[in-house]
């Protein structure tokens, strides 16, 4: 077993296919993870602006939560619809593209993969978050712990969907259980003592007062808090990764994941408000976590403390698992209709989009290193992109209804309708909130992604239309042989077999040599021995021997420009240049070897012409045992 097999898995067959499809049990892990565990940074990030207020911020997180929550339950509804209006897939953007037209497609796009670059980086920062609040001596440590999560959940996806939701299984479900225990636990003690049960382990005391209310920090609140919502597109976009009945089981994981979140939002809202439980300030000294405290708060910080702890720290850092699940598909969606490199929409080893996991690997690395690896500088990115996405989908599912018209069409579009109308108002709500606190980057960056898509989609375009040929093969052969061109170093089995290839090609050889030093004299008299010697006794016009001086050295430049001018003083006629190449026995010896081969090609095919080819002459070293 090599060391890809080892860390990847063996390669799986097309067939497999079908082994690869997931249930609900394990598609709540896939694309769940990600909204479920936004109940742990959702509830912080509302709490951490209502900070100014001290205790007096915590009797409006009850009303906040639940207009999310309702906001929650319309989004819920509306997606799914789409899942069984388009069953292959594609969420928004492809709901947007048919329905509203090319341009409110690739904006749809543009934003998706915008939500989903911060929902892989917010996912692990926070996770570390969580980590770090139990372990305040690993914060100097923070970006390397995230990008060492990063990595293994990269990893873990690239090994293919089901090993993937075998994985995320245990913790997910760990993860859903220790926070509904904690609820219920704090909701009999609460009743118990009247509402007013005493911490076991008291919160830090809370900051003093140093802002009033105002509308506009309400506002603020409601769009940090609107993060939870992230992440529940997701089942849209990967209807196809359900096994069958894919549409049934897709909007079951759907209503699974809905549910479970609406009941911890505001489960950990009300007992946040009762416990008296305020936010403490990110990347400072002292940092805990919302459910750290509340955890502490209901059972004290014994062993299930810190086994839910544990918990919350995997699925927050495993939630970047939803954007790994659908960046993948949404690029290839994308590539499908040239707006991306065609690479996107090619599988891998493991029946996954393998270049899409890779390029949100690095993405999202480079936001953790940029922004320290802290959740709260995050968060203010976060959203907009996820709620324009919503909206146009919504927006795009009424026109749909009203092109189907089926039974019962008008409800639908109803639904549709009144949840584009939510999501708009609420996509203007988070950008105006926090636009001065980072969301203009991602304004910026979704016209430069949509500036990138068109790019493609020309280039792809026009390499079509240059390349069209509505003309026949002409089955004679040319008249004018090709003139075949050899670079050789010196005397050895690679040149021998490469000018014996050449000869076959053309009778018209030419060997080139680039005199670098001393050993060219020898060459000449083995070409004498080796080559032309023989030729003579056959009869027939040897190759010929171009020497070509190098006086700073180089090797490949003029060999280079050599052919460069034999095609300019033979317009009329076509170039073979034959390459010899030495392939290896082991992979790390390549590194002990020039590359000039490869070097040649790469530099012939960027200055060359239509008449100037290239072919290998490959000789496979062979050890006697």
């Amino acid at each position: 077993m090599n060391i890809l097999d080892l860390i990847v898995g063996k390669p799986l067959k097309t067939s497999d296919e079908r082994a690869e499809q997931i249930g609900a049990a394990a598609g709540v892990p896939i694309f769940g993870l990600d909204a479920l565990s936004s109940a742990a940074y959702g509830p912080e990030a509302a709490l951490s602006l209502l900070m100014p207020l001290s205790l007096l911020g915590l009797r409006y997180i009850m009303p906040i939560s639940f207009a999310i929550i309702a906001l929650l339950i319309i989004v819920f509804f509306s997606y799914r619809q789409t899942i069984a209006a388009y069953p292959s897939g594609g969420g928004s953007y492809t709901v947007a593209r048919f329905n509203l037209g090319t341009s409110a497609g690739l904006l749809a796009a543009a934003a998706l993969l915008a939500d989903y670059i911060l929902t892989a980086s917010v996912g692990v920062s926070a996770g570390v978050g969580a980590l770090i609040s139990a372990l305040p001596r690993l914060q100097p440590h923070t970006v390397e712990i995230c990008v060492g999560i990063l990595a293994v959940v990269t990893i873990i996806n690239l090994r293919g969907v089901r090993e993937a939701g075998v994985a995320f299984m245990v913790p997910t479900y760990l993860f859903v259980g220790a926070l509904i225990i904690t609820i219920a636990a704090g909701l009999i003690r609460a009743a118990a003592s009247a509402g007013h049960p005493v911490p076991i382990t008291s919160p830090p005391p809370a900051p003093p007062v140093t802002q009033a209310v105002t509308y506009w920090l309400l506002l603020r609140v409601f769009a940090s808090g609107c993060t939870a919502l992230t992440g529940v597109e997701a089942v849209s976009n990967g209807v196809k990764a359900f096994r069958e009945p894919a549409v049934k089981n897709a909007q079951r994981t759907l209503t699974i994941i809905i549910l479970i979140l609406a009941i911890l939002l505001a489960g950990i809202s009300y007992l946040v408000k009762i416990y008296g439980i305020t936010a403490t300030d990110p990347g400072q000294p002292g940092y805990q976590s919302i459910l750290a405290m509340l955890i502490a708060a209901v059972f004290g910080k014994g062993i299930f403390y810190y086994v839910a702890i544990a918990s919350i720290l995997v699925v927050l850092s495993l939630s970047a698992n939803t954007a790994f699940a659908d960046f993948p598909r949404l690029c290839r969606a994308i590539a499908q209709n040239n707006y991306l490199p065609h690479l996107f929409a090619q599988r891998g080893r493991r029946l996954v989009y393998t270049q899409g996991i890779v390029v949100l690997a690095l993405l999202s690395g480079f936001l953790l290193a940029v922004f320290g690896g802290v959740t709260d500088r995050l968060i203010p990115l976060y959203a907009v992109g996820a709620f324009l996405a919503f909206t146009l989908s919504q927006a795009g599912m009424v026109q749909h209804w009203r092109k189907v018209r089926g039974p019962h069409w008008r409800k639908s579009a109803f639904i549709n309708g009144f949840g584009a109308l939510v999501t708009g108002v609420t996509t203007m709500v988070v950008l105006v909130a926090k636009f001065t606190e980072g969301a203009w980057i991602t304004l910026l960056f979704v016209p430069l992604v949509i500036l990138l898509f068109r790019q493609v989609r020309r280039h792809y375009h026009n390499i079509a239309m240059a390349t069209a040929c509505p003309c026949p093969v002409e089955p004679r052969a040319t008249a004018t042989p090709p003139i075949a061109v050899i670079p050789i170093d010196r005397w050895s089995v690679l040149t021998k077999r490469g000018l014996e290839f050449a000869c076959r090609v053309s009778t018209d050889v030419i060997a080139v040599h680039v005199e670098l030093a001393e050993h060219s004299e020898l060459l000449r008299d083995d070409w004498e021995r080796y080559v032309e010697a023989p030729f003579r006794v056959a009869g027939t016009q040897p190759p010929t021997l171009a020497i070509v001086p190098s006086p700073y050295r180089f090797v490949v430049v003029p060999i280079v420009q050599f052919v460069l001018d034999l095609s300019e003083k033979h317009p009329n006629r076509q170039i073979v240049v034959v390459i010899p190449e030495l392939v290896e026995d082991r992979w790390y010896e390549y590194f002990l070897h020039n590359q000039r081969a490869r070097l040649l090609e790469w530099t012939l095919l960027v200055r060359g012409n239509e008449r100037i080819f290239t072919v290998s002459s490959p000789y496979h070293l062979q050890r006697s045992p």
